[in-house]
């Protein structure tokens, strides 16, 4: 695979950070060589690389991620190009519509970034910074809103293969998504306009370190974008499970609605709002033939759903604004 990367190397240094840029170039083949000892890696690139090469007519970001038409695969049987889309098991975030084949993904993604939308300041224009973004999914919505650039970071490689499959065919310039985690980013980079940070909080054992690590990601003014499980209770009330939620191991801190709003003043940000909480459902989360894998009903009590297997609440997620002093 020629290095999808070089694009944004020059875009880091148009914007005068030469030394994250020069980080990255060393960073990125070093956490894409790791996996290739597990053997994975091969397997992908060459399911990529049998890919048919088309520039599709069409490409629609802004209301779905719709790429191509089905007669555009030009005597590539659909069934083939099934069968390599399916060698990037699991496809949990989407859905992608990909020259007619219906990506239908573990979420409904697009239902999680309608709750978001009408609530964050418009992103036209703006240099956006996606944590723990998977795939890239949210990624092209942002630039199907206008956004100038995208960088989506997220250290499970098959999702960052999955965001070159989809980018093999938009060829997009200004969305990216790298090998790398939270704890790979300069201190202080200071430099995006619009950071989100949707579904990572709770992994983190140190919450608070998580959100002076978004704040420093973000210039003077610029808007935090946060969703997180959340649980019912007053300010202060806190759930920290002593083994698993809905089967996750790496969990630790769900705060009240109150008790994360405390939290982000706390590390100064201003204008905490919560602008969207909702319950997941079935229907937003689970096995398609895309991931084949146990999903949301198998991490519930199969008698009461409002309850988690091991019987804490049942995954309710908040959005919360925040902009940065």
């Amino acid at each position: 695979m020629n290095n999808p990367y070089e694009s944004l190397f020059k875009q880091l240094d148009d914007m005068k950070l030469l030394d994250w840029s020069q980080q990255l170039q060393q960073l990125i083949p070093a956490k894409l060589a790791a996996e290739g000892s597990h053997g994975k890696m091969a397997g992908w690139l060459s399911a990529l690389e049998a890919m048919p090469k088309i520039s599709p007519t069409t490409i629609e970001l802004k209301e779905r991620v719709e790429i191509g038409l089905d007669s555009e695969l030009e005597g590539f049987q659909q069934v083939q190009f099934i069968e390599l889309l399916k060698a990037f098991h699991p496809w949990r975030k989407g859905p992608y519509s990909l020259f007619g084949v219906d990506l239908n993904t573990e979420w409904h993604s697009d239902w999680k970034w309608d709750r978001v939308l009408p609530h964050i300041q418009p992103l036209k224009g703006r240099k956006v910074l996606d944590i723990g973004g998977g795939n890239g999914y949210h990624g092209w919505r942002m630039l199907g809103e206008g956004a100038d650039l995208v960088v989506g970071i997220d250290p499970t490689l098959v999702f960052v293969m999955q965001y070159h499959v989809i980018q093999r065919y938009i060829g997009e310039s200004n969305h990216y998504v790298l090998p790398i985690g939270i704890e790979d980013l300069p201190e202080k980079l200071m430099c995006f306009d619009t950071v989100f940070s949707m579904g990572v909080l709770y992994h983190r054992r140190s919450p608070l370190d998580h959100l002076y690590e978004l704040r420093a990601c973000l210039r003077a003014g610029g808007e935090l974008v946060l969703e997180t499980l959340v649980i019912e209770g007053e300010e202060g009330t806190v759930l920290m499970p002593e083994g698993r939620y809905a089967k996750m191991r790496n969990v630790w801190f769900f705060p009240s609605v109150d008790t994360m709003k405390l939290w982000l003043r706390r590390c100064g940000f201003k204008n905490v709002q919560c602008v969207d909480v909702s319950v997941t459902s079935i229907e937003e989360q689970r096995p398609t033939e895309w991931m084949t894998f146990e999903s949301l009903a198998d991490f519930l009590d199969p008698n009461d759903h409002s309850k988690t297997i091991e019987g804490h609440p049942a995954p309710r997620r908040a959005v919360f604004t925040a902009i940065a002093p």
